[in-house]
């Protein structure tokens, strides 16, 4: 029961982020513009975080699943099953963004319905390189917020944070996926180019994802030695 509400929470968590984060994209994306969007994307997760995050970890994000993986902090066969909740629930919500775009008379400002996509603004090479470092930054914050106790209650903040600026680099040059869940739901439904480019948004997050895995502990081992107690003030020496 306990893992079957887990992964339900990866499945809602996942659709509410593509359509909160996405549909700001399809519904602003040029009346709101890149600062709008990337805030809709990192209020969106903050607000997971804190309301999924105590069930589920609020991953709701394939890369974030492998780092944890990696992390050894969740099983093999919950991380598949993470996954599988992750991409169905990312799928939900790009039928839902394109069937309001189809019957709901809603006008797609992004022209692709939100999809990731390279050529225009960033060549293959630029984007494999930018969606590899921006999801590090994103999974390495996720990984060391969420493993230091003494900040548990700002991880939320953090994390938000930090997909809302990785957001504001990325908005403009390939729509920022650093999720392949997010990539896979809108592409789906449309199609073309953006299903053709998509093994680019699935593979690079996940490497991104995995080098995070390898530096976090590095940065976690350092953080303990400037958290250590207090030294003790030194004797005054009693007088005669």
């Amino acid at each position: 029961m306990d893992d079957s509400r887990r992964y339900a929470a990866e499945f809602l968590g996942a659709l509410l982020l593509v359509f909160f984060g996405v549909g700001s994209a399809v519904a602003a994306r040029q009346e709101g513009g890149v600062v709008v969007v990337a805030l809709a994307f990192g209020f969106i997760m903050l607000a997971l975080v804190y309301t999924i995050g105590p069930l589920s970890g609020s991953h709701v994000n394939p890369a974030v699943t492998l780092g944890v993986l990696l992390s050894g902090k969740i099983s093999p066969v919950g991380a598949v099953a993470y996954w599988i909740a992750q991409f169905l629930g990312a799928a939900a919500a790009g039928f839902i963004l394109w069937g309001l775009t189809r019957w709901g008379a809603v006008v797609d400002q992004t022209g692709v319905l939100g999809t990731n996509g390279y050529g225009k603004h960033i060549n293959l090479g630029g984007t494999m390189v930018l969606e590899g470092v921006l999801t590090f930054l994103f999974v390495l914050v996720v990984l060391v917020v969420n493993s230091r106790v003494e900040h548990a209650g700002f991880a939320g903040l953090a994390i938000g944070l930090a997909l809302a600026v990785v957001h504001l680099v990325g908005i403009t040059l390939d729509g920022t996926s650093v999720n392949p869940a997010r990539s896979l739901g809108p592409a789906l439904f449309e199609g073309g180019t953006a299903l053709r480019q998509l093994w680019v948004f699935v593979v690079f997050p996940l490497l991104g994802g995995a080098l995070a895995a390898a530096v976090a502990p590095v940065i976690l081992s350092v953080g303990r030695g400037y958290r250590g107690e207090p030294e003790e003030p030194p004797q005054q020496p009693r007088s005669a």
